[in-house]
């Protein structure tokens, strides 16, 4: 059975050519791969869990009270809504963006303050400690993808050091009767470059493979999944493909419990034009999109299409 690979992040320093090749196939076949020695420490990421845990503990109308929009703060119970269905997802959420934006940087209407929670007391620093080193797992593998690319392994540095990327912490709640036929993530793609998972609390994700089978990706300890977002696939022309996948609803006993998950959406910088890596076009591959455009007003087209914007 195929099964997406898990490498150690650690051989792009010690095995580079290898490690990338490695990387690049993953990518290609699956849209997905994994990675152990990551960096991001196990007591930091069970910190944020349990911040995030007893966050959406809270009463409702006291969550509610953190609505903000704008990529920030908390969005409520079925209210994202996959492009493909007219069913909201069973699920609630709180995004934290960049943090310490100047107030004159030219995008502060975008990367506007985080909004935080009066409690649990160290959510904040729990919250900004895991997005720092989430982004900086992100930068290294983004790093291997530019060399397997062609690129300069510095390429996506200086595109992605003021993008207005967020960390979602998801929470799944257990599944009622009258929920249904709603699922917990109905099947879509991410739509910035790339996604990191680090190990959900339950099983659920699954990824919809080349041959149309829905393979899963089970939560393993102390390993990080990254997959590739739709700008990522623009890019690069489809050479790594943004891959459909899903939460499914858990059946029996598993249904009573909830499920939480924090991914790290790493995005461009907002008016970093899109535009097709030259290296990803010939005869074979003529380009997809020969019409460029800016990070920000790809984004705002994809979040209307969730209703989220």
């Amino acid at each position: 059975m195929d099964r997406v690979p898990t490498l150690d992040l650690r051989r792009l320093d010690t095995d580079r050519d290898s490690f990338v090749a490695e990387l690049g196939a993953a990518y290609r076949r699956f849209g997905f791969c994994c990675f152990s020695h990551h960096g991001i420490e196990a007591a930091r990421i069970e910190a944020a869990y349990e911040d995030f845990r007893r966050f959406f503990a809270l009463p409702d109308a006291v969550k509610r009270g953190y609505a903000r929009g704008g990529g920030r703060g908390y969005v409520g119970f079925k209210v994202e809504t996959a492009k493909t269905s007219t069913i909201p997802d069973l699920k609630e959420f709180w995004h934290v963006g960049r943090d310490g934006v100047p107030a004159d940087h030219p995008r502060a209407d975008i990367l506007t303050p985080n909004v935080w929670p009066d409690e649990p007391a160290g959510f904040r620093d729990n919250a900004l400690a895991l997005y720092a080193t989430m982004e900086a797992a992100g930068q290294r593998v983004l790093s291997a993808m530019a060399l397997d690319l062609g690129l300069g392994s510095g390429f996506f540095a200086p595109i992605t050091d003021m993008g207005n990327s967020i960390l979602r912490a998801l929470h799944y709640p257990p599944v009622r009767p009258e929920d249904l036929p709603a699922v917990r993530a109905e099947a879509h793609e991410d739509i910035s470059l790339i996604t990191l998972l680090v190990g959900a609390t339950e099983s659920g994700l699954e990824i919809l493979t080349r041959d149309g089978t829905w393979l899963p990706i089970e939560a393993q300890p102390g390993v990080l999944v990254v997959n590739v977002g739709d700008m990522m696939q623009r890019l690069t022309n489809h050479r790594y493909p943004s891959t459909t996948h899903r939460v499914v609803n858990p059946a029996g006993e598993k249904a009573t419990a909830s499920r939480y998950s924090m991914p790290f959406f790493l995005a461009p910088n907002m008016d970093y034009l899109i535009r097709t890596l030259p290296g990803c076009i010939d005869a074979a591959h003529p380009d997809l999109y020969p019409e460029p455009i800016t990070a920000q007003a790809y984004l705002e087209e994809r979040l209307r299409e969730i209703r989220l914007a």
